[in-house]
């Protein structure tokens, strides 16, 4: 599913942060998105569990030691844009199918049920964002440009 950078208007409500490749920086993304959702005025959920899926993704599949991932909310048009960018450009996500039994693997599941849309984005080597889409419910804030 292709998904163009978006160069984002001085009004839309914009929240970025570098955080490091590790299961605590994947727990402050989450944390993080929570707290900045609350100052915008949108709910947590389903916001928080993609955040922790995307973030805790970029932590175990994207990491090279030594570098980061980006977390970044923004709203446009009535449309919450969650993006986590890393620097596995190589290696691109896939939903798994796993056994009842197993014990992970439903990351992607979760985000494709709970965005209206999502996808990869391939950016400049070596990175890649993976992006989801959940509507507000406010097609008001923001600015009315398309992603």
């Amino acid at each position: 599913m292709a998904h163009a950078a978006v160069e984002l208007p001085v009004s839309a409500p914009h929240f970025s942060v570098l955080l490091s490749s590790t299961a605590r920086g994947a727990r402050l993304a989450r944390l993080l998105a929570e707290a900045q959702l609350r100052r915008w005025g949108l709910p947590a959920e389903p916001a928080n569990v993609i955040v922790a899926e995307l973030a805790a993704n970029a932590a175990t599949h994207g990491r090279v030691p030594g570098r980061n991932f980006r977390l970044t909310l923004y709203v446009i048009g009535g449309t919450l844009c969650i993006e986590v960018t890393d620097t596995r450009g190589e290696r691109l996500p896939e939903v798994q199918r796993p056994a009842v039994s197993a014990e992970s693997g439903r990351g992607l599941l979760l985000v494709e049920a709970l965005a209206d849309r999502w996808g990869v984005r391939e950016e400049r080597f070596p990175r890649k964002t993976v992006w989801a889409e959940i509507g507000t419910g406010n097609a008001g804030s923001g600015s009315d440009a398309t992603r």
